[in-house]
């Protein structure tokens, strides 16, 4: 039975850099929620646009959505 090598989708230092921007987009999204009032509801708003970025971004530009059942 013959190796093959994995096809990869990114090199290690891209993916290196894209887990970086996505974590630091969803740490920003979590530390905003610390300003929230009942009043100011928009650093809520802000924090959920981060955390949606954080899971969007990855998962719809990088990962494999375009090429599952190739």
């Amino acid at each position: 039975m013959p190796h093959r090598e994995l096809g990869r989708e990114n090199s290690l230092g891209s993916s290196v850099v894209i887990f970086i921007i996505t974590f630091a987009f969803f740490l920003g999204g979590i530390y905003s929620f610390s300003f929230m009032t009942l009043q100011n509801v928009w650093p809520c708003a802000l924090a959920l646009l981060l955390i949606f970025l954080a899971f969007f971004v990855p998962m719809t530009f990088i990962g494999r959505s375009d090429s599952a059942g190739e």
